[in-house]
């Protein structure tokens, strides 16, 4: 059972990063797409800048305040993503995410494994605050659109999937390379080692979008719950989880990205995942 569902969200994975970097052949020029498909925001991080990609990012949508249509663009992505936590919560970023599914082909890599420092979970949370939401509206341009702080100056997932495939198409590009580059290239690079280290580095440590549908983990429809009358206390579940976390103890975690691994692994079956109306019960004494 363990092997067939954790299959079962990998097709779901490739399927999604799939359809959300659908032209691939953009790649050989450099060429973005544009069509009516760009007008809507990816549930995942996924560079819109990416040749291939058929979705703009929600995060780099939020960063556009000022003018009217920005503005209401603005409005519309933090309206998704608040719909879609509300919803899934950060199921999201277990199942369909695409940098997300890219995060664990990098943790294959052998390589000594370790798990991250709890407070360092929650800088994503400062990102957030500072990159997303209050630079972008205290600085704005002549034509009113916000400074895209985040994807400017801190997105790694922008710099492997849009900057470096747009300077090797784009050789007129690389004049223009300068130290801003420079440390979005050292920023991709930590990032990367942190994903082979740690399973989901970027996740845990610095996605303000998986900041947001953490937040609405307690209130969403779709979530863990735990029969701790049938719990048997084994510790199983905390040590399978790629998230760190015992989900005993913290079924409603921020850091919970429902991967199901929890429930696969309960020996006693007390764990179950989805849009479960069960409702958690005490441990029976």
């Amino acid at each position: 059972m363990k092997i067939n569902q954790d299959i079962r969200r990998k097709l779901l994975q490739i399927a999604a990063f799939g359809f959300s970097n659908s032209y691939i052949g953009n790649f050989r020029g450099g060429r973005l797409y544009n069509g009516n498909w760009k007008n809507f925001c990816n549930p995942g991080i996924n560079c819109y800048s990416c040749p291939a990609a058929r979705f703009a990012c929600p995060i780099g949508a939020m960063q556009a305040v000022g003018s009217s249509a920005k503005f209401s663009l603005g409005f519309y992505a933090l309206g998704f993503v608040l719909a879609l936590g509300v919803i899934f919560g950060r199921a999201i970023c277990g199942f369909i995410c695409p940098f997300g599914f890219i995060q664990e082909l990098l943790h294959k890599i052998p390589s000594p494994k370790k798990r991250i420092y709890k407070p360092l979970t929650y800088i994503k949370y400062v990102l957030l605050i500072l990159f997303v939401l209050l630079i972008p509206a205290a600085i704005t341009d002549r034509f009113g659109i916000g400074v895209q702080a985040f994807c400017e100056y801190i997105c790694p997932a922008g710099t492997l999937e849009g900057g470096i495939p747009m300077l090797l198409t784009h050789p007129e590009l690389r004049t223009q390379m300068g130290g801003l580059f420079g440390l979005k290239v050292a920023i991709l690079t930590v990032t990367l080692l942190g994903c082979i280290i740690c399973c989901r580095f970027f996740c845990k440590v610095m996605c303000p979008l998986g900041a947001i549908y953490g937040l609405l983990n307690k209130v969403s429809f779709y979530r863990v719950r735990i029969d701790r009358g049938e719990c048997v206390s084994c510790g199983k579940c905390g040590d399978i989880c790629p998230m760190d976390i015992d989900p005993v103890s913290k079924p409603d975690s921020a850091e919970c990205i429902r991967c199901g691994k929890c429930a696969a692994a309960c020996p006693a079956k007390a764990i179950s995942v989805g849009f479960c109306n069960k409702r958690n019960r005490s441990i029976q004494k």
